[in-house]
């Protein structure tokens, strides 16, 4: 489980295919990396991956075909800016919100606009996901935990503070780029539920 709340920005170093699917190499940049250890999670841009190797400045992990076609990692090129997140402990604090890393869908920054100091991004989001957007709720947003302003038919606007700007890679991000969503756990639940309880007899 992760929160939303980036510790670094790194780089996709190499993207290697193997047997079909592909072996990433991520240079970890400002992500704190000590103590790291084979087999734990880091999030990619939103991604839950596993580290299989590493040295003092960078990790390696498989993404599988339906990473790959489902994420925003299938189409990164070599020197692309990432979001990164170790896994959190039991002890953390939960500055967002609770995320699996397991992403939803890909939607697109429509567009970008200046508030005060802040600026308003809005994203496109794929039809079947809408329904789970809730204004004042919370979405993932290639790994970042943000509030959701405004909803619609189309797409949904967030805020982006000065701090959220520079610490994530959303600073090298443009009009039209492709970023990984994942809805609210919360509302995941609630609509399995609801589905269990209308098949009651």
């Amino acid at each position: 489980m992760f929160t939303g709340i980036i510790e670094g920005v790194g780089r996709l170093a190499v993207s290697e295919p193997r047997g079909g699917d592909a072996r990433l190499t991520v240079d970890v940049g400002t992500l704190p990396f000590d103590a790291v250890r084979l087999g734990e999670s880091i999030a990619v841009n939103g991604v839950c991956l596993t580290v299989i190797a590493f040295d003092a400045t960078s990790f390696q992990a498989d993404a599988s075909n339906e990473t790959l076609s489902l994420t925003t990692l299938g189409g990164l090129e070599a020197g692309a800016a990432v979001n990164l997140e170790r896994a959190m402990r039991p002890t953390d604090r939960l500055g967002g919100h609770l995320v699996s890393g397991h992403v939803d869908g890909m939607g697109r920054v429509l567009s970008v606009h200046e508030d005060a100091r802040a600026q308003r991004w809005r994203f496109s989001a794929p039809a079947a996901l809408l329904k789970y957007i809730a204004k004042k709720g919370s979405i993932c947003v290639d790994g970042v935990s943000l509030t959701v302003n405004e909803v619609d038919g189309e797409g949904f606007e967030v805020a982006l503070i000065p701090h959220t700007v520079s610490h994530t890679a959303f600073a090298g991000t443009g009009i039209g780029g492709a970023v990984n969503l994942e809805i609210d756990l919360v509302a995941r639940y609630v609509e399995r539920l609801l589905a269990g309880r209308d098949a009651l007899p």
